[in-house]
């Protein structure tokens, strides 16, 4: 069957939801208390450990099956505008998003700006000043080209992720 990125990953969430459900049920039939004097069959729940585990065994191959597929796909398929594959551009656009962090905060600073925290120790008549190493201006241009960049590369992503197929065959 065909699916888009985006729906190869809703499917994977299930598949990994339907496991957690299962394993709860598993952790909650699987042992039971009965009191002393008390009829152990009255109260015990109702649990097939045969079938649970070919249940388990059947959804954990689905999991594989569909990150595989994943996978290979995010290896073999190339973001157009970018000359790297989609495995490569989840990588970059992290690289991206911490770049873009590290130039906000530099392109916010003033370049000279009394430091507080470093007469604490000294004598009061001393004022110390912190002064930007670099050119604020040029921090500030960065971001945007790395603002910019982050966007496109996000968008580039988000188009495949719902425009290109994998087969999957599960």
């Amino acid at each position: 069957m065909k699916y888009t990125s985006a729906e190869a990953a809703k499917l994977l969430r299930k598949l990994n939801s339907d496991l957690a459900s299962l394993n709860d049920m598993e952790n909650q039939s699987r042992e039971f208390l009965a009191s002393v004097g008390e009829d152990p069959e009255t109260v015990r729940p109702e649990y097939d450990y045969a079938a649970v585990q070919e249940e388990s065994t059947l959804i954990e191959g689905k999991i594989r099956t569909v990150k595989h597929a994943i996978n290979v796909f995010n290896t073999t398929h190339k973001v157009p505008g970018f000359d790297m594959t989609i495995d490569e551009m989840l990588v970059y656009i992290p690289q991206l998003t911490n770049r873009s962090r590290k130039l906000y905060d530099m392109k916010s600073k003033l370049p000279k700006t009394r430091d507080n925290a470093g007469s604490y120790g000294r004598g009061g008549n001393i004022i110390d000043y912190r002064y930007a190493n670099y050119d604020i201006k040029a921090a500030e241009a960065d971001y945007e080209k790395i603002t910019d960049e982050l966007s496109r590369a996000q968008t580039a992503l988000d188009l495949i992720n719902s425009t290109e197929t994998i087969d999957i065959e599960i």
